[in-house]
């Protein structure tokens, strides 16, 4: 006979892992072991890898396709280097992606603005903002996201890693003619400020819920995004 209180307890004990690997990321920028996991969540390192396991089909966190004991990714936090820092006052993170980098001082407790510092992908320019929860940084640079949303899951890596900050849209098109990319989605940086603000609300908590298609496209269209692109009428 099937024990009523496993499925409730094997849930129970997901989500504690969940919440482990959040806090782990925002307190030391780094990702968090199966050992790591254990002590916080009060687990066994078996049952910590099969709760990553668990969330890794859920979207909630990216583990490498080699050593599934290593997380890649708990969005908006990255163990690998994607083409941004994020500085706080007493830790660094790898940002996963512009949103991601952006993101971060709106998760993390204690910061009241973080510097996110990245490169030009078409000329090398370096840039930096101080990157704050009350307003968005002033700049001329734009984001360009490559990937609809509809398909980031498809290669959630390469989707983060072409999520990048430029000078200008002249950069921008620089950078399409020499790889040959399609042009994705271009926008200024109070867009894309307000896009992170409130995405990840919640992340870090226990009983944090995914956002559904529905609300995912009510939360893009509030925030001045707009087409196919991203799910919505143009």
């Amino acid at each position: 006979m099937n024990d009523p209180v496993a499925p409730a307890g094997a849930a129970a004990t997901t989500e504690a892992v969940r919440v482990a690997v959040y806090a782990h990321f925002a307190r030391t920028g780094d990702a968090p072991t199966p050992g790591d996991l254990a002590r916080a969540a009060g687990v066994t390192p078996d049952e910590a890898r099969r709760a990553l396991e668990i969330l890794h089909d859920h979207h909630d966190v990216v583990l490498d396709g080699r050593d599934r004991d290593q997380i890649i990714m708990a969005h908006p936090f990255a163990s690998i280097p994607l083409g941004f820092s994020v500085m706080g006052r007493r830790t660094l993170w790898w940002g996963g992606c512009a949103w991601d980098s952006f993101a971060i001082p709106h998760l993390v407790d204690g910061e009241q603005d973080v510097l996110v510092a990245t490169r030009c992908p078409a000329c090398g320019a370096a840039h930096a903002w101080a990157v704050g929860t009350r307003t968005a940084p002033e700049g001329e640079q734009v984001a360009h996201f490559l990937t609809p949303v509809h398909r980031i899951w498809d290669d959630v890596v390469h989707t983060c890693a072409n999520q990048r900050l430029f000078c200008s849209t002249e950069c921008v098109d620089t950078w399409l003619g020499a790889t040959g990319a399609a042009r994705g989605y271009v926008m200024d940086l109070a867009t894309l400020w307000r896009l992170a603000r409130g995405w990840y609300a919640g992340r870090m908590e226990r009983g944090y819920v995914r956002r559904d298609p529905v609300s995912a496209a009510s939360y893009f269209a509030e925030v001045g995004l707009h087409g196919p692109f991203w799910g919505l009428a143009d």
